[in-house]
């Protein structure tokens, strides 16, 4: 009987043991599935199982978990410098040059050239929005002197061509002594049929810039001009400083002229010079937009007062001491003066080895 009993006891003691070590394999051995399915769960990366020293070899799902950058730093508060080109503006339908419509006996025109078709300028940049100065420089050309320009026309010129405005105040690039003979017509005092006289009597081609008024008063003249060969350039309509006008006015100051020279004329020319000599970068610019060249000068002197005349030798003298190569001579049609020294002025100049020309030679 106790035999019996110590073997119940043994078995139900093995039978204990095989149930409790059932019940705890996991925790003595480990097992990886549970590892695996935790870890894919919190989607993280899974290298090894706890407890197991052997790699384990899973698929992760892609993680939607957000990537942190790596830290910057933190951007400084000054603005690079970046400097931009200033844009460009130009009439694309407008090719401005010096030309007349075709001859026709019924063309209708003082000129008997056939009308040129109008045109319509758009205001380029109207409000300025580039910031171009509008401050006003009045044209300085100092005295030449010793057969050079003065400094100051020497400066001008290279800031001209600096700025890339299409505008002139001598020809500084011909290495021929070359001049160009330009007149300023606001009205007109009975001297410039005399001028036109000395001009083919000397075979001399110049530029003569009208004002609106004076083209409409004097259709003869300006026909002359145009016929004889010479320019009429635009002088504005109402001849105002250009540095005190916006830029559709002066748009409108300059398509006024150039309509009624192609209507009235059968004529164009793409030559402007500023009313004063006054105007600023803003004016530059547009005057170049419609397709112009701004046409200053390098020589000059105080011919326009017609109460202050002081004669023929002193007009003489004050020119030809002036005289350098590549000037841009500028008179006054209203100086008797010059009407009386015109042809001796012509005449010293050819005899210093100076040639005249035409502002439609100007070198490009």
């Amino acid at each position: 009987m106790k035999k019996y009993s110590l073997i119940v006891t043994c078995v139900l003691l093995l039978t204990i043991a095989v149930g409790v070590f059932a019940l705890n394999k996991d925790l003595l051995f480990g097992t990886e599935g549970a590892g695996e399915t935790q870890a894919q769960t919190k989607g993280e990366s899974v290298g090894t199982t706890a407890g197991v020293n052997k790699p384990t070899a899973v698929t992760v799902a892609p993680t939607t978990a957000t990537t942190v950058p790596p830290a910057t730093v933190p951007p400084t508060t000054a603005k690079p410098q970046v400097t931009k080109p200033r844009p460009t503006y130009t009439n694309p339908s407008f090719r401005a040059e010096n030309i007349t419509g075709a001859p026709d006996p019924s063309a209708g025109t003082y000129t008997g050239y056939m009308p040129l078709p109008p045109v319509t300028f758009s205001v380029n940049d109207p409000t300025n929005s580039r910031g171009l100065s509008t401050s006003v420089i009045n044209h300085s050309f100092g005295v030449a002197k010793n057969s050079k320009p003065h400094q100051i026309s020497i400066d001008s010129q290279k800031y001209f061509d600096s700025k890339g405005y299409n505008a002139v105040t001598y020809d500084s690039k011909s290495t021929e002594k070359v001049l160009y003979l330009t007149f300023d017509c606001g009205y007109e005092n009975g001297y410039t049929y005399d001028v036109l006289d000395v001009l083919k009597e000397k075979n001399v081609s110049a530029a003569f810039f009208c004002t609106l008024d004076h083209i409409k008063a004097k259709p003869d003249l300006i026909t002359r001009m145009i016929k004889e060969g010479h320019i009429v350039g635009n002088h504005s309509d109402n001849h105002p400083n250009f540095s005190k006008i916006d830029r559709t006015k002066m748009t409108e100051e300059i398509q006024s002229v150039e309509n009624h020279l192609r209507k009235y004329y059968g004529y164009s020319s793409p030559y402007f010079r500023f009313p004063e000599g006054a105007y600023s970068d803003s004016a530059l610019d547009l005057v170049q937009s419609l397709g112009y060249k701004s046409v200053f000068w390098s020589l000059a002197y105080s011919d326009w007062d017609t109460s202050a005349q002081k004669g023929k030798d002193y007009a003489f003298n004050t020119v030809t001491a002036r005289l350098h190569p590549g000037a841009i001579i500028l008179l006054h049609s209203v100086s008797a003066d010059n009407a009386a020294a015109l042809g001796d002025i012509i005449d010293y100049a050819l005899a210093q080895g100076y040639v005249f020309k035409p502002l439609t030679q100007l070198p490009k």
